[in-house]
């Protein structure tokens, strides 16, 4: 298969930041992405600036279109990246981003990114921002422009990127399901006892309804990323959507979270949250919050309806945002009765059961379509092999 693949230079077949706004075009309103907020093709977050009352940042002034590569330049390690597909009006991305479109007559898009976005691939682009001089880590769009890459005939590329794509579009419906069903849990938390709490109801400290544990770092020489001892996550760097991603192990335990704890960062910013998959280890940037008596789900969206109490410990009078054991033992909270908190875990208790399978399926398409992933962009599999 490899003899129909050619080698080219990707800036010969791309542009990179074709477009970009002026102030002169007097848009009234902008929809702008930075960086942090888009990771391996999913936006958390979309800023909508009102241009005529608020400043535009200074960074929001590229211009994307469909199909589209955005690609930030910082840190290609953090994945901050995705492909363009649909956009609200009056839509920029930062210049931290780098956007390469494709020459349609030569690369599909949608290969390419899948190609540029390669666990290897950003390994190649992540060394050679280590090696600039800028403050921190970062690549120029010639950097991705010289990179040097393997290509087969556009129908080949289309099927690849279809392959992969289908896997992507399955992870993502899972994602989707989980995002609602944790919307219908915190919606169901919110009327039960929130709105329609009773002034009968007893008034508590957190600590009355769970155990808390602050992390303690082990020492570093004990850290490894080979998978040896005891999986340790430092604070919220390894948070996803509702479980936290493996990346350390550490040899020498400190202090321990349990399966299904909720893991809370306690130092800047303070109050993200995630759920202990399996028995981890835990740094000095989290805490693990347990229920007393099995109401865990109730415990969980205990400590999100939270948030608003929380975010004072991220307060602009503190110099990094903490919280100590203390404060957190004694965040005020309302204690509904027994029968109350039965019916609440009877209820979401399945439901947040169903977020970690659909969780665990969403690892096992991704493994498979990172297995595929480096074989497909090499040539090494041959497309017609598969049947998926």
């Amino acid at each position: 298969m490899m003899e129909a693949w050619r080698k080219i230079r990707l800036g010969d077949a791309c542009v990179t930041n074709a477009d970009s706004y002026s102030p002169k075009e007097e848009w009234k309103f902008v929809n702008y992405l930075d960086t942090g907020n888009i990771t391996d093709n999913r936006i958390d977050s979309i800023q909508y600036i009102d241009v005529e009352n608020d400043k535009l940042p200074s960074r929001a002034r590229r211009k994307v279109k469909k199909d589209s590569i955005i690609y930030s330049t910082v840190r290609p390690n953090q994945r901050h990246f995705g492909i363009i597909k649909t956009q609200p009006e009056n839509f920029l991305v930062s210049t931290g981003f780098a956007v390469i479109d494709v020459d349609a007559n030569v690369l599909n898009a949608d290969f390419l990114y899948y190609l540029l976005t390669q666990p290897t691939l950003v390994e190649t682009l992540h060394a050679i921002a280590e090696q600039s001089t800028s403050a921190y880590p970062s690549i120029k769009p010639s950097d991705i422009e010289d990179l040097e890459i393997e290509v087969p005939d556009l129908d080949t590329q289309k099927r690849i990127a279809d392959i992969l794509g289908s896997l992507d579009g399955k992870i993502a419906q899972n994602a989707e399901i989980n995002e609602n069903l944790e919307q219908q849990a915190q919606a169901l938390y919110a009327n039960m006892f929130i709105h329609n709490a009773s002034a009968q109801w007893a008034e508590g400290v957190l600590s009355d309804v769970a155990d808390i544990t602050m992390g303690q770092s082990p020492k570093g020489d004990t850290y490894n990323e080979e998978g040896i001892g005891t999986v340790f996550f430092q604070g919220r760097g390894e948070f996803g959507f509702r479980f936290p991603t493996r990346r350390l192990f550490t040899t020498d335990p400190k202090r321990m979270a349990q399966s299904n704890d909720v893991l809370m960062s306690v130092r800047a910013p303070v109050g993200d949250l995630n759920v202990a998959y399996e028995p981890c280890c835990i740094g000095r940037g989290l805490g693990a919050i347990r229920s007393k008596d099995n109401h865990q789900s109730f415990v969980l969206y205990t400590v999100f309806s939270l948030r608003e109490k929380l975010d004072m410990f991220n307060g602009e009078g503190t110099v990094f945002g903490s919280i100590n054991r203390n404060a957190l033992n004694s965040m005020p909270i309302i204690i509904p009765p027994m029968d109350k908190l039965d019916r609440f875990e009877e209820i979401v208790a399945p439901m947040d059961a169903a977020i970690r399978n659909n969780f665990e399926e969403i690892c096992r398409l991704e493994a498979i379509r990172d297995s595929l992933l480096p074989r497909l962009m090499s040539g090494e599999l041959d497309i017609s092999d598969l049947d998926l």
